[in-house]
């Protein structure tokens, strides 16, 4: 078996062992409640040692927003690829349709995700703490774009503003049914505010 085809058996290893674990803590959340589950049962139900739950994930928090972190994650990646004739509303925009655009296809693992959130004050405190630092992110990125100083006000404002667009679009999506297609419901957000950022370069 060549060095190749053996590294890509344990990222495949790796990557099933992250969804099993998923898999069975969203299972217990909703069954037992987030506050109520241990790592221990989490661990016992997806077959693995806390040890190894905790190779995976730094926190309980984090089993619910590990798809949500990569998201963010993704804009950030997304934005720092956009084009530089765009101006800096234009690129942030692009970039969160990309993300959105992933999020429409999965409604029903976002959905669950959210309902739990909802419900749990320690996964809601931890969202908060990844927000902040994507938002120093994006800024930084934006920064660098415009050849500003860095993490000047106008991009700590573009960004926060960003993250409240798609935030707003997320809970009205799924406080409506799902009926409208996410990434149209983003559009709209952002147009609400480009009328404040669209001159921004």
């Amino acid at each position: 078996m060549s060095m190749s085809t053996e590294t890509g058996l344990r990222e495949r290893k790796k990557r099933e062992t992250r969804r099993r674990i998923e898999r069975k803590a969203f299972e217990l959340f909703e069954t037992a409640g987030f506050e109520n589950t241990t790592v221990e049962a989490i661990a016992r139900a997806a077959e693995i040692s806390p040890r190894t739950f905790f190779h995976y994930f730094p926190t309980k928090e984090d089993v619910v927003l590990a798809d949500y972190a990569d998201r963010l994650d993704r804009i950030v990646e997304q934005l720092a690829g956009r084009p530089e004739v765009e101006g800096p509303w234009e690129a942030l925009e692009a970039s969160f349709m990309v993300v959105a655009t992933d999020y429409d296809t999965e409604r029903d693992l976002l959905a669950r995700r959210f309902r739990i959130m909802a419900r749990s004050p320690s996964v809601q405190a931890r969202s908060l703490q990844l927000q902040s630092g994507w938002e120093d992110a994006v800024a930084e990125v934006l920064s660098r774009r415009s050849g500003r100083e860095e993490q000047d006000l106008e991009s700590r404002l573009m960004a926060g503003a960003a993250m409240i667009a798609m935030r707003a679009s997320q809970r009205h999506w799924l406080a409506t049914g799902q009926e409208v297609h996410l990434p149209a419901l983003v559009r709209r957000c952002f147009g609400m505010l480009a009328g404040g950022f669209g001159s921004v370069h």
